[in-house]
């Protein structure tokens, strides 16, 4: 019995280590460059990252371009402080990547402080042998 239990917990690491494809992690990678690039008001990695028809959704309805969201962000009108990731998954359909987690954010909108918790899909969209982020939406998940 003991041995099954460790080749079980072996196993299921191993599933787990070698469960993204490589374009599963080029995405990953993506989205934790986006992460830091909106914490850090990286423009460039932002212009970089994002498509030329982003549609980035917050969780209060509003919809931003490629051009407002950047500017907020760099602004700091839409000032990220901290953001963790969590409960992170991957799919992906051709040249399209469906992610989901949860953002955990503290904020400085404004300069005033704030927290939020938000699921979010994002839609990236490889062009190239580059992935582009085409599509944000986020909606408060539920107190």
């Amino acid at each position: 019995m003991k041995i099954y239990s460790i080749l079980l917990a072996f196993c299921m690491m191993s599933t787990i280590s070698f469960a993204q494809s490589k374009e599963e992690k080029a995405v990953a990678s993506h989205v934790e460059s986006l992460r830091k690039a909106m914490v850090d008001a990286d423009k460039a990695v932002l212009e970089k990252l994002s498509d030329e028809k982003l549609s980035y959704g917050h969780s209060s309805g509003k919809i931003e371009d490629k051009a407002t969201f950047v500017s907020n962000i760099v602004s700091g009108k839409s000032d990220f402080t901290a953001i963790d990731l969590s409960e992170q998954k991957v799919a992906i359909s051709g040249n399209t990547a469906i992610v989901r987690h949860t953002l955990t954010a503290d904020t400085n909108d404004g300069g005033v402080a704030g927290h939020v918790k938000l699921y979010v899909l994002l839609v990236w969209s490889k062009d190239g042998n580059q992935w582009k982020l085409l599509a944000r939406q986020a909606v408060k998940v539920p107190a």
